[in-house]
């Protein structure tokens, strides 16, 4: 049997109890090491989980898949994600081989940022479609995903803006040798997202009808589900100078609030800093 079981967000204890048990029982045991990142590190999970971890960088979830299938239809084998195993489309397509070599496959749900997003008062419900920020480069700034935004914007709804993790990264100087050199992991924050929203505005680049200006409404979160989580909320012109420390960080950009939405995240706004 093949597993993707899910570990939460904040504490190496997230796991759940099934999953504890799964992961205790296999044969081998993946932590995925590049979607995400938790506060404790692999040592200390091994500590709790009493199992010794195979860490899997992205080369080895997406190119070496079959590495970590082999002989899963004979052997309990388990892929830790953090959050929840479908947070990323990377682990869909793992189960989708593990179907096609015809091994039984099994999911562990957990939490992950898109439902935990609720810890800042806005109704889950009440989200359009998720987008991804990516860092830009000098010669590569996408800022196509506006117009998703702009289309939640236009009937009310927020939006979660996942921001960019580069972990493992090759330089571009060592993409033609035969040697790799890695660049320094790289975190996206809420205020470096805000800054490249705002040249996409201010460039007047998107299509149709623009909703998002400098002072829509937008909430910056920081390590949700950590022992110290962090929420902002202002508009995107100030939340451009705030710092809310290591990461992971993500945002919202908000629709139309519900009094009870309003009343709630009223606790986050700068002005009541």
């Amino acid at each position: 049997m093949f597993y993707i079981v899910g570990v939460g967000l904040g504490d190496v204890k997230d796991i759940t109890v099934r999953g504890l048990e799964i992961v205790r029982g296999a044969k081998r045991v993946y932590l995925e090491s590049y979607t995400s990142i938790l506060p404790e590190n692999k040592i200390q999970l091994e500590q709790f989980y009493e199992r010794s971890l195979i860490e899997a960088d992205r080369n080895l979830v997406e190119q070496g898949a079959d590495e970590i299938l082999n002989n899963a239809d004979t052997e309990d084998v388990v892929l830790l994600v953090v959050g929840d195993p479908f947070g990323a489309t990377t682990h869909t397509d793992i189960l989708l081989r593990a179907q096609d070599l015809k091994i039984e496959t099994k999911v562990i749900h957990n939490a992950s940022i898109i439902n935990a997003i609720g810890c800042c008062g806005l109704q889950l419900y009440h989200f359009g479609e998720t987008v991804s920020i990516p860092f830009w480069t000098d010669n590569w700034k996408p800022s196509s995903f506006i117009n998703k935004i702009n289309q939640n914007k236009a009937i009310g709804l927020h939006t979660l803006c996942l921001l960019d993790i580069q972990v493992k990264e090759p330089t571009w100087e060592s993409l033609t040798k035969k040697t790799k050199v890695y660049q320094p992991p790289r975190f996206m924050e809420v205020n470096q997202a805000c800054s490249q929203l705002l040249q996409i505005i201010d460039n007047n680049e998107f299509d149709g009808k623009n909703y998002v200006s400098r002072e829509t409404f937008c909430v910056g979160a920081a390590r949700i589900g950590w022992p110290d989580q962090k929420i902002v909320a202002g508009t995107l012109a100030e939340m451009v100078n705030v710092d809310l420390g290591p990461p992971l960080h993500s945002m919202v950009i908000v629709g139309t609030l519900h009094p009870l939405e309003e009343q709630f995240i009223k606790q986050f706004t700068i002005e009541s800093k």
